[in-house]
C-alpha cells in the first residue's frame, strides 16, 4: 500500500507543482516553467481533445479529487480493524465507557 501511495502521490505533486510554478510564471529560467509554455500545452490539449483549454485544469483537478477519493477508501478499508479501534479508543476517552444496557435495550416499552 505503500508503493500505491506513493505511486499516486509523486505525479500529482509534480504535475500541480509544475501547474502552479507556470501559471504564475515563476519559471526560475526553465523555459517548461514559463507562462507562454503552460498556454501551448493548454492549447495544444485543448485541440486534442476539442475544448476550451480554460476548461481543462478545473476536469484534471474534478479526477484527481475521485482518485483520491477512490485511494483513500481503499486505504481505509484496509486498515478499517486499525481505524475503529482508533475511534473506539478516542470515543471511550471523551465520552468514558459504553453503557452495554442502552445497546441491549429493545424499542417496545
Amino acid at each position: 500500500m505503500r508503493y500505491i501511495l506513493l505511486f499516486w502521490a509523486t505525479p500529482l505533486l509534480l504535475l500541480w507543482g509544475w501547474f502552479f510554478l507556470s501559471y504564475y510564471d515563476w519559471n526560475f529560467g526553465f523555459l517548461f516553467l514559463s507562462r507562454e509554455f503552460h498556454d501551448f500545452a493548454f492549447q495544444i490539449y485543448g485541440n486534442i481533445l476539442g475544448i476550451e483549454p480554460s476548461t481543462i485544469p478545473l476536469l484534471v483537478a474534478k479526477a484527481c479529487v475521485l482518485d483520491t477519493a477512490i485511494i483513500l477508501a481503499i486505504y481505509a478499508f484496509r486498515r478499517r480493524r486499525q481505524i475503529m479501534s482508533w475511534v473506539a479508543d478516542k470515543r471511550q476517552s471523551y465520552f468514558g465507557p459504553l453503557d452495554e444496557s442502552i445497546l441491549n435495550r429493545s424499542s417496545a416499552p
